[in-house]
């Protein structure tokens, strides 16, 4: 199957785990730095679902599922390991509802990537379930590759680019300092969060600017 990709606004809507387990947990996790509405639906769940109900991150209906707990969801993971369960769940959701069934038996309208966060930086790494191995690789790779410091050296780019556009009205002067600032020492000085010498860069980069 062809999947498109697309990154996805799910602030403040309403996301439907069906299912306690490890697998559960898993999806509630990738879904944390999001701002959904969370609400996981088991009899049972791990202790770490456990600790999030309490933290107030997300909801949990302590039963076994009813097609009312899918009504105003926008996504919908059946992660249970009994397949009469997932059925029931693909059955109670609407066209316009995206699911996701964990076992693959069914309907599945989207997948989730292995994924990488470095501020507002993200990285994504799938095969389409064809070697699940290989995606968690990547994603190390990926995450040893785009360390830590990227965080700070994205929100660096952000402020940068923010000032050129909002000081800068030529418009292909503006162009050519927001391409300037992809210089691979630039990258170098955030990696050793030498921010002294970014600012320098940036600052005299605008000022020869204006003297052209």
């Amino acid at each position: 199957m062809n999947y498109f990709p697309i990154m996805l606004n799910i602030d403040h809507k309403k996301v439907v785990v069906v299912g306690g387990g490890q697998v559960a947990r898993q999806k509630i996790q990738a879904l944390l730095p999001t701002k959904a509405k969370i609400t996981v639906v088991s009899p049972t769940v791990t202790d770490e679902i456990e600790t999030y109900v309490y933290e107030g991150k997300v909801k949990w209906i302590n039963r076994y599922f009813e097609p009312t707990d899918l009504e105003g969801a926008t996504l919908i993971f059946a992660v249970t390991d009994q397949k009469e369960v997932n059925d029931a769940v693909e059955q109670a959701t609407q066209p316009w509802q995206l699911l996701s069934r964990a076992d693959a038996k069914g309907r599945v309208d989207f997948i989730n990537p292995a994924v990488v966060r470095r501020g507002d930086l993200t990285l994504t790494v799938a095969t389409s379930g064809a070697h699940p191995g290989l995606t968690r690789k990547l994603k190390e790779d990926l995450a040893e590759q785009f360390d830590e410091t990227y965080s700070d050296y994205i929100e660096f780019l952000k402020k940068a680019r923010r000032e050129i556009i909002e000081t800068v009205s030529d418009k292909q002067k503006k162009r050519e300092l927001i391409a300037s600032l992809l210089d691979p020492q630039l990258e170098q000085w955030a990696k050793e969060q030498n921010w002294e010498k970014c600012n320098e860069y940036l600052h005299k980069m605008m000022e020869d600017q204006d003297k052209v």
